[in-house]
């Protein structure tokens, strides 16, 4: 399975970086993985709604031309559904099982994922109703996928 991270933003955190590339390491004999960083858009402070929307609909221009055709493609977002990680392993399974063998996951920047992402999604998941940093979503997603292909395979990790 060939598994794209399309995430606004850069990974400036060395705590957080060592973690994702940990993931990365232990994701290699699972699958194809491929994190792509789209610049964020800078937003001056007291941006008005409007100027919030543009800046997402810039940031969403730069995401969708990174989706490779074909991809099913999985925008994280609030308003998504929320699964447990036997929920996603089975997701996950499915989408190998049916043909889907290329599956984008979208991370959004501070300011959230545009519309014209979430409608270019094919089904959109929400890890909390809580708001996480989305340097940090980038790590939880990676261990998540990890612990998905774990499930699948009936291999030992920590509940």
């Amino acid at each position: 399975m060939q598994i794209d991270i399309i995430a606004v933003g850069k990974i400036k955190e060395k705590y957080l970086n060592l973690g994702i590339e940990e993931f990365r390491k232990r994701l290699s004999s699972y699958c194809k993985l491929n994190i792509i960083e789209i610049p964020d858009e800078r937003t001056p402070d007291n941006a008005s709604p409007s100027e919030e929307e543009y800046i997402k609909e810039r940031e969403g221009e730069k995401i969708i031309a990174k989706i490779r055709d074909g991809s099913y493609v999985i925008p994280l977002a609030l308003t998504g559904k929320m699964l447990s990680s036997e929920e996603l392993a089975e997701k996950m399974n499915k989408l190998a099982i049916s043909g889907n063998s290329h599956v984008t996951f979208v991370i959004g920047g501070s300011l959230g994922l545009s519309n014209s992402v979430l409608q270019r999604g094919n089904f959109q998941l929400s890890f909390s109703r809580m708001t996480f940093p989305h340097q940090l979503m980038r790590l939880i997603l990676l261990e998540q996928i990890y612990r998905g292909f774990r499930i699948n395979r009936g291999e030992p990790y920590h509940k």
